[in-house]
C-alpha cells in the first residue's frame, strides 16, 4: 500500500510567512526553509522578530485567513486522494493549519504546535517529533507503507530520499543544484503523473 507525502507551503499553499512579511512590510520575515537548513535557528530568528514588532498569532490569523491554495492545487490533491492515501508533513503549526486544511477539503496533516501565552505573544513551539518529516516516513514504512514525497525545502528532503519515490517541487534552483539525482518539477499535472507512474 502506498502513503503519498506531500509538503504543504509552496506547494499547495503559497507560503505563510513570506505573505505574513508581505503584510506587515516586514522584508525579513521572508526567510524561509528554502533559506534556511536549521529550523530551530529559523524559528528562534521568526519569534525575536515578531516580540520586537509586537505581533503575535492574532496577527498572523488575520494573514492566513486570506490565503487560498495554490492556482490547481487542490485538484491535484484531489486526484491524488482518489489514487492512493495522502499524508501532508509540514512544519507549519496546528495553530496555522486549520483554515488552510478547510480550503483543501480537510486532508490529513501532522504538523507541530505554537507555544502561546495568554496575550497572543508567541513564545517558542514545539516539534511534534525529532526530524518529524524524517520519522513520519520510517514509521509508515514500518508498519508496511511504501512511501512516496514530494516538497520544496531543505527540511523535506530527507523524506524524499527515504522513500520509494521522492520529487521535489517548484524548488529553488540551489536546492536542485546541490541534490540533482532527485526529479525536479513545475507543474501539478507532472507531479502527478510521478506519483502514478511511481506506484504503477
Amino acid at each position: 500500500m502506498y502513503m503519498a507525502c506531500l509538503d504543504l507551503e509552496g506547494v499547495l499553499v503559497p507560503e505563510i510567512w513570506i505573505a505574513f512579511a508581505e503584510a506587515t512590510g516586514i522584508p525579513e520575515l521572508k526567510r524561509t526553509t528554502r533559506d534556511e537548513p536549521d529550523y530551530d535557528k529559523l524559528m528562534k530568528y521568526r519569534i525575536a522578530i515578531l516580540k520586537a514588532h509586537g505581533l503575535g498569532l492574532k496577527e498572523i490569523r488575520e494573514t492566513i485567513a486570506k490565503i487560498d491554495p495554490l492556482p490547481g492545487a487542490k485538484a491535484f490533491l484531489d486526484e491524488l486522494r482518489a489514487t492512493c492515501q495522502v499524508l501532508i508533513l509540514s512544519d507549519t503549526f496546528e495553530q496555522f493549519a486549520g483554515p488552510l486544511m478547510a480550503k483543501l477539503g480537510m486532508p490529513t496533516i501532522m504538523c507541530n504546535t505554537l507555544e502561546v501565552a495568554p496575550d497572543g505573544e508567541i513564545t517558542g513551539y514545539t516539534m511534534r517529533c525529532e526530524k518529524s518529516k524524517l520519522t513520519t516516513v520510517r514509521a509508515l514504512q514500518s508498519i508496511g507503507y511504501e512511501t512516496i514525497a514530494a516538497g520544496d525545502s531543505f527540511n523535506d528532503l530527507a523524506m524524499i530520499e527515504a522513500g520509494k519515490a521522492g520529487f521535489r517541487f517548484r524548488t529553488t534552483d540551489a536546492i536542485k543544484a546541490a541534490y540533482p539525482d532527485r526529479p525536479a518539477y513545475e507543474e501539478y499535472s507532472d507531479l502527478l503523473n510521478a506519483f502514478k507512474a511511481a506506484m504503477a
